[in-house]
């Protein structure tokens, strides 16, 4: 008995010696990948760093864009190039994110290039962008154009969003089977009271504001008549601005470009449901061509590459400017808040309020810096973190620096909150603003365990202690829920109107809540005017008394570690995403993806009062 207990032992000691062992190797093994990675990362940045991109005599930029555009990108572009094309593997046609000013800045350089004669608009993987990003991409593709260089652009169907650049294009063809797909804009929220019924799932909204749609989801089954009155008025006024950019673009009357759905379908009878002649005889397009016929157009105009085998080109990705003369030292900081607004450091997509508050310290600290421009693109989030930032540009107003807030596609609820301190704010047309409103919302679940069998109990010093998701909310804290969200709404509403000039009576009018164009806040003073980033810049400079502006954009880069497991992870959801979608129906996958675009309401409630001043629905569009 003791030789065979003895033989058990030694095998098990010999086995887990070969566990260490294993486990010692892989451990070992993935440093010394990483170690490799950052070596071959830095060599890759230090060589694209110090070698610029050669390019040939009349050639084209080719922007053929991958992914969307948003205001910053969150990885470092050219690491996360490296990791997820070239080693990962990750869907990165996707996921690929373009920054709206590198690229901008990047058609600017390419219009005083002599290099570079002209622009080929490659987008069958353009996923789109807001509509204030997209006009000022073409409104630089309209500098391009102007100076005399062509722009071209070809699909073989054309997106809302990519029609919308290639109208810019002096000439748009269209393969002979493909489509403009015009068909407007439309939201659609989830909304489950039934379900959180069915659940026994009770839930505690607070709120200020009759248009503050953004908790209805618990509380209805459907879109209210106050929430459907206010946006149907600013998706109404998207429709109408882009169909009046796109038509001036084409020279042509909105009405012609989209003349509504039963004039589309009669044209589509008459013509056997030709989508592509459709869009010829709607002069939406200049042509039908097939991909040979439009790469022997652009051989004629650029010329032939022999070794590309394709006519003269350099993209987007690939396009380095020439060296320009060294600038003056930056005296204007730009700081970007892109994302909901959260408590704590940014991370991915967010606007971190202690990252944030930094930027605006570092800007108000240095003494090169006379002025500040704050890009807000946002739908709000925390009440705390919004205020937190706030009161950092207070403090750089207070020191003499003047801020200016540049508004993006959106810049709501908490993203005006941030926006108060300004002395000047700037709007797109098409930008949602406003918004002004708190919301709290606490759900629990002492129905859902009492239907099963289990109940919670305890004791406790105050009723503003016995809190738990496990019990029903005593009263005393539902009051003081209350009180402080209208508290917060009462605070918002008086930052709002001494920033604005105005008496909170006027602010509680157009307050309530209520999402505005920033045509209509232009008109209720909410902003100072319409305009784009170039004219905040030049607010910035005569605000400060700057005889030229040379921008110095404060941003937090991820570090070649974070960006590494962010493609990692991005790699698995990639890829398992896929897997799950072929094991579940098509309804219950768009389902999914509808919740996934309704952000705030679940995953992103880290703020420790409950209070959130967030415009949910305003970026849930198709």
């Amino acid at each position: 008995m003791r030789t065979a207990w003895r033989i058990i032992v030694r095998v098990i000691s010999n086995l887990w010696r070969v566990i260490n062992f294993i486990r010692e190797c892989v451990l070992n093994l993935f440093l010394l990948v990483l170690i490799l990675l950052g070596l071959g990362i830095w060599g890759l940045i230090s060589h694209e760093s110090a070698t610029p991109h050669k390019v040939n005599t009349a050639q084209a930029l080719v922007l053929n864009l991958d992914g969307v555009i948003v205001e910053q990108p969150s990885q470092d572009k050219k690491i996360g190039k490296l990791l997820g094309q070239e080693i990962l593997g990750a869907n990165s046609k996707l996921r690929q994110e373009n920054a709206l000013f590198e690229l901008v800045d990047a058609i600017r350089d390419a219009k005083n290039d002599k290099s570079i004669t002209g622009i080929v608009l490659d987008l069958h993987n353009f996923a789109g962008g807001d509509q204030p990003s997209l006009n000022y991409v073409g409104k630089a593709l309209k500098e391009f154009s102007s100076a005399g260089k062509p722009i071209y652009a070809y699909g073989d169907n054309y997106t809302q969003a990519q029609y919308y650049l290639a109208s810019y294009a002096n000439h748009v063809y269209l393969s002979p089977l493909g489509a403009v797909d015009l068909h407007g804009m439309a939201t659609n929220n989830l909304y489950f009271k039934s379900l959180l019924d069915k659940l026994k799932v009770s839930s505690h909204v607070f709120r200020v504001g009759t248009y503050k749609s953004a908790v209805e989801p618990f509380l209805r089954d459907d879109m209210s008549p106050a929430a459907r009155d206010a946006d149907t008025r600013w998706i109404t006024q998207l429709w109408q601005g882009y169909l009046t950019t796109v038509a001036a673009n084409r020279s042509i009357s909105p009405q012609q470009l989209f003349p509504g759905a039963e004039a589309i379908i009669t044209a589509l009878k008459a013509n056997g449901g030709n989508t592509a002649q459709y869009a010829v005889d709607s002069h939406l397009v200049d042509g039908l061509k097939t991909q040979a016929q439009v790469e022997q157009i652009l051989t004629k105009k650029f010329g032939w590459d022999a070794q590309q085998k394709s006519f003269k080109q350099v993209s987007i990705y690939d396009y380095s400017a020439p060296a320009k003369p060294t600038e003056p030292k930056a005296n204007i900081a730009v700081i970007v808040a892109n994302g909901a607004i959260m408590d704590g450091p940014a991370s991915d997509g967010n606007v971190g309020s202690e990252t944030t508050a930094q930027q605006i310290r570092e800007a108000r600290l240095d003494p090169a810096i006379k002025a500040i421009i704050l890009r807000v693109n946002s739908p709000g989030g925390s009440v705390t973190a919004s205020e937190q930032i706030r009161e950092e540009l207070m403090a750089a107003k207070q020191a003499g620096k003047p801020i200016v807030v540049s508004m993006g596609g959106l810049a709501a609820s908490g993203g005006y909150w941030i926006s108060t301190p300004a002395d000047y704010i700037i709007a797109s047309p098409t930008t949602l603003t406003g918004s002004i409103g708190i919301f709290g919302v606490i759900n629990t679940v002492e129905n859902s365990l009492s239907s099963v069998g289990v109940h919670t109990d305890g004791v406790s010093t105050s009723p503003l202690a016995d809190i738990s998701m496990t019990k029903a909310l005593p009263d005393p804290v539902t009051q003081m829920m209350q009180l402080t969200i209208e508290n917060g709404y009462h605070n918002f509403v008086n930052l709002v109107a001494e920033s604005r000039h105005k008496t909170p009576e006027q602010i509680n009018e157009i307050g309530q809540g209520h999402v505005w164009t920033g045509t209509d806040a232009q008109q209720n003073g909410l902003v100072d005017a319409l305009g784009d980033f170039d004219d905040a810049v030049n607010k910035a400079q005569a605000l400060a008394h700057l005889k030229s502006a040379s921008l110095k954009w404060i941003q937090q880069d991820p570090s070649w570690v974070d960006t590494l497991l962010a493609q990692m992870q991005a790699s698995v959801t990639v890829h398992l995403s896929d897997q799950v979608k072929a094991l579940l129906p098509a309804p219950l996958i768009e389902v999914m993806g509808k919740a996934q675009q309704q952000p705030g309401l679940f995953n992103q409630q880290n703020t420790p009062q409950n209070r959130y001043a967030w415009c949910v629905n305003c970026g849930v569009m198709n």
